[in-house]
């Protein structure tokens, strides 16, 4: 018989992933208006979400290995209590370079927090609910993308960016509220005051570098298409800014309904690995018709839900497969996987970038192809173990 899910903790997880992603992306619709107000330019407070970004990954390497030596607690708690003066300090600075700095203090606050919630979830349930779990919990990330952009345009409209990030504030601190009250007593399997070393030698073996290079590969596929896919909209179909909330809507659906079924999916199937791969397969699939055939909107609305819809079901998988590891070194497996998921982000947009300026969109299928074959090769040449 199964064990009841912990469904308070779940519930204040997706809601401190909820508030963490929509503290770095509902600077999106203001990018303008935040540069004419700092007095510099659009590409310079673009690049905050860089920076910020950057100082995640590095934060969830750091955080993810002290967790295992001293509690995870310090972070999940803190981390959002950080995030909220960092939000309050971005609405009352009057220079970019201050932004900046409250900016890149917000990514670190974000990054030690989200290692832990995952590292913390997958401590309080069994192996074979882990999937369904994580699912319910990374979900957050996904309703920040579906609501947290649109009620962020909404609010800034009445009380602008800057009381748009003191409202963000209040939520990031009704997290760290939520955090405390289901965290009070230790995770089973952890004694209070003992954890273990932290050390990454022990963390990186070969099937966790495996399961990581598995994620960067997704991170990468995922990246490509949320960075790209409103560009792709406007430039072969000429879809204005307005236009674009339905179709962004869809494709924020197909995130969440992807990342709730593959949680179902990593559990039901022993094998998460070969889930994981048939996902990327079909990842890898879509994108061809994807990028290559413009058929009108809506056949690409649909195309891009199908291609997110992919991605997002094998990354419950790898989640759960990493959270299986021992409980001494799990904070720090999972932080390097929020690193190595950052670091597939950056690079898959950087590079995205550059081959839409040289080579346009139909270069995007070969890479999202390429990346998409890479992950299901490394799933389906690494052995039936999930972890």
């Amino acid at each position: 018989m199964k064990q009841p899910l912990p469904w308070a903790l779940i519930a204040s997880a997706a809601f401190a992933m909820f508030a963490i992603s929509a503290s770095g992306n509902t600077r999106a619709p203001f990018l303008i208006e935040m540069a004419r107000d700092l007095e510099t330019t659009v590409p310079l407070t673009a690049n905050l979400m860089a920076v910020n970004a950057v100082a995640w990954g590095i934060a969830s390497l750091l955080a993810g290995s002290w967790s295992d030596r001293i509690g995870r607690r310090p972070f999940l708690i803190g981390g959002p209590v950080g995030l909220t003066v960092c939000m309050t300090g971005v609405a009352l600075a009057e220079t970019y370079w201050g932004v900046a700095f409250w900016v890149t203090l917000a990514g670190f606050s974000a990054g030690a927090v989200s290692a832990a919630v995952a590292t913390e979830v997958s401590s309080r349930v069994p192996d074979g609910q882990r999937g369904r779990a994580l699912g319910w919990a990374l979900s957050g990330q996904s309703i920040a993308m579906l609501l947290g952009l649109p009620l962020a345009a909404a609010i800034g409209a009445i009380v602008g960016w800057r009381g748009v990030h003191l409202g963000f504030a209040a939520v990031t601190f009704g997290a760290a509220a939520a955090l405390f009250l289901v965290t009070r007593a230790p995770a089973g399997g952890v004694q209070q005051g003992r954890y273990g070393s932290g050390s990454y030698r022990a963390a990186l073996t070969g099937p966790v570098a495996r399961l990581l290079l598995m994620g960067i590969a997704e991170r990468s596929c995922y990246a490509l298409a949320i960075t790209f896919f409103a560009s792709f909209l406007q430039l072969s179909y000429g879809v204005s800014v307005a236009g674009l909330a339905v179709p962004l809507m869809l494709f924020a659906g197909g995130n969440i309904l992807g990342t709730l079924a593959g949680g179902q999916l990593a559990d039901r199937f022993g094998d998460r690995k070969t889930t994981y791969g048939v996902a990327m397969v079909g990842a890898g699939l879509v994108s061809l018709p994807l990028f290559l055939w413009q058929g009108g909107v809506a056949a690409s609305v649909v195309l891009g839900f199908l291609f997110v819809l992919c991605t997002s079901v094998a990354r419950p998988c790898v989640m759960a497969s990493l959270g299986s590891v021992p409980e001494e070194i799990r904070g720090t497996v999972l932080g390097l996987n929020v690193t190595s998921a950052c670091v597939g982000w950056l690079g898959a947009a950087a590079l995205g970038g550059l081959l839409l300026a040289f080579f346009g969109f139909g270069a995007f299928a070969a890479m999202t192809g390429g990346f998409a074959l890479l992950g299901a090769v490394l799933a389906f040449t690494g052995g039936r173990r999930t972890a």
